[in-house]
């Protein structure tokens, strides 16, 4: 139970930094869907440079997150190479010997690689530019190339905050990423009528060097020790990472890469995937959850590894998370005749592919859950294969699919890949490492989200728009209520659940 405490804290933490950066971000759809043109799809060449840049990060880094905490949790790597003379013991910098050991490694790799491939970028800009598209602006790829660049650089320090427990300082910095990009954004776009996807480009550049900078405190407090052996023995264990990412990150950001390669309609290309890359931007409140639990659950699961209820732990933290990502997409559904604000008129026509997208991150997300009983016996490689046979399928949807359906094929692509993943991981790994997941509740869960879906599906159209809000709330409330009569009596509420105690009494 206190464990569970902890990553509900944590949890909140990192849930808050990133539900408010992601609701001030969210302002920024409005901001472009209004402003930038739908005819001039510079919206779509945003949302398929940044697809392209999210799967160069996962190079970058190479799977050294989940690394780091593997290697820094473990005492016993210490004895396997050069590292075995340090020790747990404080160092002048006020880090830990073994753990800065390991960060160091890890980042020296990383800051090797990223200049490796800054090089073969601006070297070779011309090809590349031509090869994607985008011979007109090349300056949009060297742009972003220094952008993905110092993602890779801040990854690190990153999750090392969080191997830390600082997750205060963690969302304070990445809510100092937020804040001037926004106001940045408003100046040029409001105030300066810049409509140019340059300028967002620019404007990230700026404020990813920011927090960059920022970092350099904490970098200065870490005892800096680079192992050549360890750094074999992290290769050697994060490579399936590596393949797993990739094919991870495919499964979320291959759809806005293909798309313009394979829509039969080369100059409206890119005003579909602007209309698709909007429309999925509602949809991301799933992933903001997903992403909030794992910054607090990864640490925390390696951890308790060694105590005796860890698969009890295990089915419990995988049960909660099912509930409120129900919760949380029966609210965006429900909520949809308000939340369609949230991106410019011309852009609602693909808004049905919300609830398809909010599925498909669901399932990434239970797919996230189940993979850790792989990391934990150290073979990543059934990640890796896992989520290559998810990607081929999604990739196969696309590719099928899109010259047809356009980006409604890619919402059941990423259903069809998620689900393809998460399935295998389960099947396999109950055989491997079996965890007893709470199966029938989970199942009664969705089923019941399933006939609340429907429902709202069966309000009229032509209401007004506070009545269709008040019956999907009142919908809502009814998942909530069987929630709370079967897993979460009000009792056992932190602060409040005192006064429901006593009134039961």
């Amino acid at each position: 139970m206190p464990n569970l405490k902890a990553l509900a804290k944590d949890t909140a933490i990192y849930g808050l930094s990133s539900i408010i950066g992601r609701f001030l971000n969210y302002l920024l759809v409005p901001l472009y869907t209004n402003y930038m043109p739908k005819d001039s799809g510079d919206y779509g060449v945003s949302t398929n440079v940044y697809a392209y840049t999210a799967l160069i990060l996962v190079l970058l880094t190479f799977g050294m997150e989940t690394t780091l905490f593997r290697f820094a949790n473990d005492a016993n790597a210490q004895s396997a190479g050069k590292g075995a003379t340090l020790d747990f013991a404080k160092t002048k910098g006020g880090g830990s010997a073994w753990p800065d050991t390991v960060f160091s490694t890890a980042f020296t790799a990383v800051a090797a690689l990223t200049a490796l491939f800054l090089l073969l970028v601006f070297g070779f800009i011309t090809p590349i530019s031509e090869a994607i598209g985008y011979a007109a602006h090349p300056e949009y790829l060297q742009i972003m190339a220094m952008v993905v660049a110092l993602d890779a650089l801040q990854a690190l320090p990153f999750c090392y905050l969080r191997f830390q427990k600082r997750a205060l300082r963690f969302a304070a910095l990445k809510l100092l990423f937020i804040l001037p990009n926004i106001g940045l954004n408003l100046v040029f776009f409001v105030l300066l009528g810049k409509t140019s996807v340059l300028y967002v480009f620019l404007i990230n550049l700026a404020c990813t060097l920011f927090i960059t900078l920022l970092f350099v405190p904490d970098m200065l407090r870490i005892h800096y020790h680079f192992d050549r052996v360890l750094l074999g023995r992290m290769v050697r264990y994060s490579w399936p990472i590596l393949i797993l990412g990739i094919a991870g990150i495919l499964n979320q950001v291959a759809d806005k890469i293909v798309f313009p390669l394979v829509y039969p309609d080369a100059a409206g290309a890119n005003v579909q995937l602007g209309i698709y890359g909007s429309c999925v931007k509602v949809a991301m409140i799933m992933a903001l959850i997903t992403q909030a639990f794992r910054f607090a659950y990864e640490p925390i699961v390696f951890a308790k590894n060694k105590d005796a209820d860890k698969a009890e732990y295990y089915a419990s933290a995988m049960k909660y998370f099912l509930l409120f990502t129900l919760l949380a997409f029966l609210c965006v559904v429900g909520w949809m005749p308000l939340l369609q604000y949230l991106i410019g008129a011309d852009y609602r026509e693909g808004l049905g592919v919300v609830p398809i997208v909010m599925v498909a991150e669901m399932m990434m997300g239970v797919y996230f859950n189940l993979s850790f009983w792989y990391k934990l016996i150290d073979k990543t490689i059934y990640g890796a294969w896992f989520s290559l046979a998810g990607c081929a399928v999604l990739l196969a949807v696309n590719v099928l699919f899109i010259p047809r359906y356009g980006y409604w094929a890619c919402a059941w692509g990423g259903v069809a890949g998620y689900g393809t993943s998460m399935v295998l991981s389960y099947v396999v790994g109950q055989r491997q490492n079996p965890i007893p997941y709470p199966m029938r509740d989970m199942a009664i869960y969705v089923a019941v989200t399933a006939l609340l879906f429907l429902a709202m599906q069966m309000v009229p159209a032509g209401w007004p728009t506070v009545a269709r809000l008040a019956a999907n709330t009142l919908l809502i409330g009814v998942l909530l209520a069987v929630i709370i009569r079967r897993d979460l009596p009000l009792g056992s509420l932190p602060v409040i659940g005192k006064y429901f105690q006593k009134q039961n009494q």
